[in-house]
This record gives structure tokens, C-alpha cells and sequence, in this order.
């Protein structure tokens, strides 16, 4: 069985994926990794796969680098002849789907989220949401990770009723990786953190202003933030808020960083405008820390109200400024609790190895062959 896998970026494989890439070596597959050129080539090739490094851009608009990246899927397809066709990310799912339906080979989408394709009636963003129509009418199989984008994309006819669906945890969560870390003995000092890119639909206006007023009127609170800018009007704020002693700021890490520095802290929040399923919030959650976290598909999955987590209303700086101090105010016995369930509900819930198994009994199917 031979599967070639097309991404536009190297975090989505090394940070998600590398559990589910050892699953397809277990069971015998040879694995074609078309990705840009990254960091971390020998820890994913590890996994048992090839890589071929392609070009993509992420986020351009520019009707020639698509047209190029489309030549790329059609060439790589012809150089490796799969039997299946994986494409993750808006580009990947339109071009390689489109690549997969010419030379006729079976294709499996995946979408783990919507991104701002809907939060917008611009020309462009109607045009995105044309080609994925067009992208996804013959797929064998698209996954989702939350039923709101499903229902969002079939609503607008992008997805058809009789497409095959299978809706998963998100990404899951490697609970290896992600250990249980007992809550830090109580020194009276909360301290939350935000793991995420550094842009605005993530809630860090949100998050800035909440935490500085939370500061103000509990000074014996920390906020950690962890992220690499994609948009770099933030960095003067961020540099301001530092030298004010409002938020300690850690910079781009690699998952075992990240996951030491949550283990340190109390809390983890992302008040985030839209998501698949927030992989930092199942992460945290695994490591035996509290949420506070955006209601809203994607997130609100992650968390049981008042059992594991907060919720706020997305895009406001109160409500989340309400959550934090809810938090602050909730017992050190009650944050341990509430981390230890929440450990519970990733295990019970959210198991990488679950979504794993998904892919691997779509691909078996597809290929008319029972499952090992």
C-alpha cells in the first residue's frame, strides 16, 4: 500500500501527526511525505516515511504559485504512483485533491478548521470556497475535527451529503509526550499560559487586556505566553507589557519546552475566535492543567464547565478578565481536582491512538481490504 501525504507545513506533521505516521509503517505502508523544507527532517523520516521537500505558500493568493503547486501534486503523484492520496490544510486539500482527481487516484481530505474562509464575503474568500467544493466532491473520505465545521461546510454546499465523513478528536493528543505532572506546591502565585501563534483571531487582544487588568488587581498572578509572531504589530506590544511586568514572554518552543513550561504554570487559556480542535487545550488538559477557554466549537469540546476548565465568550476581554479571576479564586485543592479530570477526559476521549485507527480503517477500506 503506497499513500502519498501532501502538507504546506512541517509543524502540522512533527507536532500532530508523527504518532499516526508510525501507525502506517506498522501496518506495512510506504509513506510519501511531500512537505516544505523544515527542521525537523530526520526526527520525521524516523517515523518511517520518505520526504520530498515542495513548495507552498501557506497564505498567498497568487494565482501562479497555485498553478505551480498544482504542476508539484500532478508531478509528485506521477513519480510515485500511490494507491491513496492524503492532503492536510486548505491548499494541500484543494490542489492535491484536484492533482488526485486527474490521475485518478483515491484521496482523503482532512480539515481541521475553517480559518477565516467564513468569516468573510470577500471575492476571495467566495472563491476559496468554490474550489474546495470542487475539491472535495469526489473525496473518498473527509475528516473533520468538530461537527460545527461540518455542518458550517455543508450548509454552504461545499461538502456533499453523500461525501463519506468521519469526524475525530481533533489531532488527538500523545499522552507520552504529554505526561501528568502533578500541580506545583502551592506558593499563592496562579500563573497562566497561552500556547499559540501569535495573531489576532487567536484572542490575544483579548488576552492582553484581560491579563492586565487581572494583574492589577491580583499581583500575585503570571502570565506566560509561548508563540512566534505571524503578525509582527505585535511585538511592541508584547515588548511593552514585558518591561511593565505584566506577562513573561518564552518565544517559539518545541513541544517538550512547551510542555515543561505548562507543567510549571496553573492554567492554560486561549481565547481563540475559531478552531478544529485547539491542540493546546487537549495538551494542557493531558498534563493535568485546568482550561480556560473560548465557547465555541474546537474549544468548548476540550473542557467539562466548572469540572476541568472556564469558559469565556469569545472576543471579550470581560468575560475571559471574569474567567481569570474565577480561576484565581478557585481553591489550590479545586485547580488539582480539576486538572486531574481533566487528564481523565484526554484519556478516555482524546487518545491519538484513536484517530490513528480512524485512518487506518478508511484506508483499508478504500484499498477493499479488512483491517488488520
Amino acid at each position: 500500500m503506497k499513500l502519498l501525504l501532501i502538507v504546506n507545513d512541517e509543524t502540522t506533521i512533527y507536532n500532530f501527526r508523527r504518532e499516526i505516521l508510525r501507525a502506517f509503517h506498522a501496518n506495512g505502508y510506504d509513506v510519501t511525505l511531500c512537505i516544505p523544507e523544515g527542521s525537523h527532517t530526520k526526527e520525521i523520516e524516523a517515523c518511517g516515511c520518505n520526504i520530498v521537500n515542495i513548495k507552498v505558500q501557506r497564505h498567498g493568493t497568487n494565482p501562479i504559485q497555485d498553478l505551480k503547486f498544482l504542476k508539484t501534486c500532478l508531478k509528485q503523484i506521477n513519480a510515485n504512483q500511490p494507491d491513496i492520496v492524503l492532503t492536510y490544510t486548505v491548499k494541500p486539500n484543494i490542489y492535491g485533491s484536484i492533482a488526485a482527481q486527474i490521475k485518478r487516484v483515491p484521496y482523503i481530505n482532512n480539515i481541521t478548521g475553517l480559518g477565516t474562509v467564513l468569516q468573510s464575503d470577500s471575492a476571495l474568500a467566495r472563491l476559496m470556497l468554490s474550489l474546495q467544493k470542487f475539491a472535495y466532491k469526489r473525496s473518498s473520505c473527509v475528516f473533520f475535527q468538530n461537527e460545527s465545521n461540518y455542518k458550517a461546510l455543508l450548509d454552504k454546499g461545499v461538502v456533499r451529503k453523500e461525501t463519506p465523513v468521519e469526524i475525530l478528536p481533533g489531532s488527538g493528543v500523545n499522552l507520552e509526550l504529554h505526561f501528568f505532572v502533578p500541580m506545583m506546591p502551592d506558593d499563592g502565585v496562579v500563573k497562566f499560559v497561552i500556547v499559540s501563534r501569535i495573531r489576532k483571531d487567536k484572542g490575544y487582544n483579548e488576552f492582553f487586556d484581560a491579563a492586565r487588568a487581572v494583574k492589577e488587581k491580583y499581583p500575585n498572578t503570571e502570565f506566560h505566553v509561548i508563540g512566534w509572531y505571524e503578525e509582527e504589530f505585535y511585538k511592541k506590544r508584547i515588548d511593552d507589557l514585558v518591561n511593565e511586568g505584566v506577562i513573561v514572554y518564552h518565544g517559539k518552543k518545541v513541544q517538550e519546552e512547551v510542555h515543561n513550561i505548562v507543567a510549571s504554570c496553573d492554567c492554560s487559556v486561549l481565547p481563540s475566535y475559531h478552531e478544529g480542535m485547539a491542540n493546546v487545550l487537549l495538551e494542557a488538559a493531558a498534563t493535568g492543567r485546568p482550561v480556560i477557554a473560548s465557547r465555541i466549537p474546537g474549544c468548548q469540546e476540550t473542557f467539562d464547565e466548572g469540572i476541568t476548565g472556564y469558559g469565556c465568550d469569545v472576543k471579550s476581554a470581560e468575560s475571559l478578565r471574569v474567567a481569570m479571576e474565577k480561576m484565581v479564586l478557585t481553591p489550590y485543592e479545586k485547580r488539582v481536582e480539576m486538572g486531574r479530570l481533566g487528564r481523565k477526559k484526554m484519556e478516555k476521549e482524546f487518545d491519538r491512538s484513536f484517530v490513528a485507527d480512524k485512518y487506518i480503517k478508511y484506508i483499508e477500506r478504500i484499498a477493499g481490504r479488512k483491517e488488520k
